[in-house]
């Protein structure tokens, strides 16, 4: 089992999560699932994160998330650290889920308990994340904070300080001022991890941030590299210029496709090699015509 140290250390810088990706027919495309984790640890990638939503576990099945795990864990063969997800699991199912990431050999589990109705509590969330990291040790996501509010979310992270040694690490979605206040709270016992873009890692790195969350990793390592290297040495003028040339218009350009900014990010593993654009229906794909389109922004932004 990796100490503490070893798993802050493993979430220091960018990482970039895995993207479950599928063959035109909906399958399961485990040949690019290899490749894409295989980009990851040649961009110097300290983990390999599967995460519910970036691995699109809302679409597949039980036996395929295991599966998933499974080939992640095995391909991974030791050269990083495997962050396992689970998805709306009761207690229960968490548990279970928690045993098999421990014995297939994942790392840590990033834990997303349901909360359908507002039903859960801070008691009954900190129970959940207990029964889980008797088994593996776990990584919270504030995703699950967001449409309970500030005070929730606050209080739950408390109580987890209290009461759950085997949290080891945080992933933030939430952003803003919780994002500030948590880090603030939970660095100095648990590694914090940024979500989403180096905007929202850049907000909350003065108050306690090991790493973040980067697309660029899979795609163009060299811009996390550079950003990573100015926020190392405080070169804030550097970081403000990555941010404004590269993530802003790229996000925009993604974004602006049917299917949102995954279908783009998808598009993207397609035009970069690693894996097809396909997505399960009802989810959009992008056609010839938008691949065009991303193809010829991205040659714009001198990302491909």
């Amino acid at each position: 089992m990796k100490t503490h140290q070893e798993i802050r250390a493993a979430l220091t810088g960018p990482n970039g999560s895995i993207r479950t990706p599928f063959l035109r027919d909906g399958s399961v495309d485990y040949k690019g699932l290899r490749a894409i984790i295989d980009r990851h640890i040649e961009s110097k990638n300290g983990t390999i994160l599967l995460t519910a939503g970036d691995s699109h576990y809302v679409s597949l099945t039980e036996k395929e998330i295991a599966e998933v795990t499974r080939v992640a864990v095995e391909h991974t063969a030791g050269r990083a650290m495997v962050v396992a997800a689970d998805r709306y699991y009761s207690t229960e199912q968490a548990v279970e889920f928690a045993k098999f990431s421990k014995e297939t050999g994942a790392d840590v589990l990033m834990v997303m308990p349901p909360d359908w109705g507002h039903s859960t509590t801070p008691e009954s969330l900190i129970e959940h994340y207990a029964a889980v990291a008797r088994h593996i040790p776990v990584m919270v996501v504030t995703n699950i904070f967001i449409p309970r509010g500030f005070a929730f979310g606050m209080k739950t992270l408390q109580l987890a300080l209290e009461q759950v040694p085997g949290i080891v690490a945080v992933k933030d979605d939430f952003c803003g001022d919780f994002g500030r206040k948590m880090a603030l709270l939970v660095h100095d016992r648990w590694a914090v991890y940024s979500g989403g873009l180096k905007q929202n890692h850049l907000d909350i790195h003065p108050y306690g941030c090991d790493g973040y969350l980067s697309s660029f990793t899979t795609f163009v390592p060299r811009i996390a590299d550079d950003y990573w290297k100015a926020i190392q040495s405080n070169d804030l003028p550097r970081v403000r210029e990555i941010i404004r040339k590269y993530e802003i218009p790229w996000f925009d350009l993604i974004a602006s496709f049917p299917g949102g900014f995954d279908a783009g990010i998808r598009g993207m593993l397609e035009l970069y090699g690693l894996a097809g654009r396909w997505r399960r229906k009802p989810y959009h794909t992008l056609t010839d015509a938008e691949m065009d389109r991303l193809r010829n922004g991205l040659k714009d932004l001198s990302l491909l």
